[in-house]
């Protein structure tokens, strides 16, 4: 399938986007569709729905090399672990987890908005760049089930939501200092605004299980320790090197700014700094969607 549309994220890297949609109400995504594939009137009428449903591709999924390039070589994990369970292991079927047979998602966001071409989006839990097969309206009469169960451990939402979340003193400043920089395609509109959003999206524990039971060093984890979140859970096994968890600095990368953060055995989170990110001169040269979300703002 050619994808329609590609997502323009204020997540920058898979590291801190949320695991589920809706979660954090201040994540904001501009869908672009491809005009050369999609007539423009395709979306008459979208607007008028206050949600929509996303399909859309894994994209960067850590076997996705052998997933495209070598399918007859792949196989997928009939179990995978689950943050909420700490560790232990459910049938891929019962999760939302992105490594499946076939890497396809399924999400469900916040219509804002709707000018030409551009589909302004909140509540996203997808990543800069991901690729959309379809989209379709949200329709609460027959897809809201109010009777619907589900496992007792999807209900512990306390493994994964922190206790508190805080700035130092050093965060505005470090912030203001390069803003100007950043919100030239920035789908926010102040710092302070952006100082929300980071609090919305700490506000639950986005470190991946191995580092939640037991925080570790690495040679290059005091500087890249965002990237062990993307390790395969093969290698989460074999890391054992132990220290304090608030010894340990993580990154987060939103809308091209790195954001340093601890956060202690209990859960506290501390926001330190943050500095501009290679990410805005690589990735975020482009969007096309940015103004239109200062001109929905005001």
């Amino acid at each position: 399938m050619t994808p329609i549309a590609v997502v323009e994220s204020c997540f920058s890297t898979r590291n801190g986007t949320p695991r589920q949609p809706l979660l954090v109400p201040l994540s904001r995504a501009c869908l672009v569709f491809d005009t050369s594939q999609v007539p423009t009137a395709a979306l008459d009428g979208l607007a008028e729905y206050s949600h929509c449903w996303i399909l859309y591709v894994f994209h960067l999924n850590t076997n996705a090399d052998k997933v495209w390039g070598e399918p007859a070589n792949f196989t997928f994990k009939a179990k995978v672990r689950v943050p909420k369970l700490m560790g232990g292991k459910m049938g891929v079927f019962a999760t939302r987890s992105p490594h499946r047979p076939c890497p396809i998602g399924l999400t469900v966001a916040k219509v804002e908005a709707r000018q030409g071409h551009i589909l302004l989006l909140s509540g996203v839990d997808l990543v800069d760049g991901t690729p959309v097969l379809d989209i379709k309206p949200y329709l609460p009469f027959c897809e809201s089930i109010p009777e619907a169960l589900v496992p007792q451990w999807v209900k512990e939402d306390n493994k994964i939501v922190v206790a508190s979340v805080h700035f130092s003193d050093e965060f505005l400043p470090s912030l203001t200092s390069c803003w100007a920089s950043a919100e030239k395609k920035s789908l926010y509109a102040s710092p302070e605004e952006f100082q929300r959003l980071v609090k919305q999206v700490l506000s639950f524990d986005i470190r991946s299980v191995s580092q939640r039971r037991r925080p570790h060093k690495h040679k290059e984890v005091s500087k890249t320790v965002n990237n062990i979140n993307e390790v395969t859970s093969d290698l989460e096994d074999e890391i054992d090197e132990e220290i304090s968890g608030s010894d340990v600095t993580y990154h987060l990368t939103l809308e091209g700014l790195e954001i340093s953060y601890k956060i202690d055995p209990d859960g506290n989170v501390l926001v330190e700094k943050s500095a501009l990110s290679s990410y805005i001169k690589i990735n975020n040269q482009n969007r096309s969607g940015y103004m239109l979300w200062k001109d929905t703002l005001g």
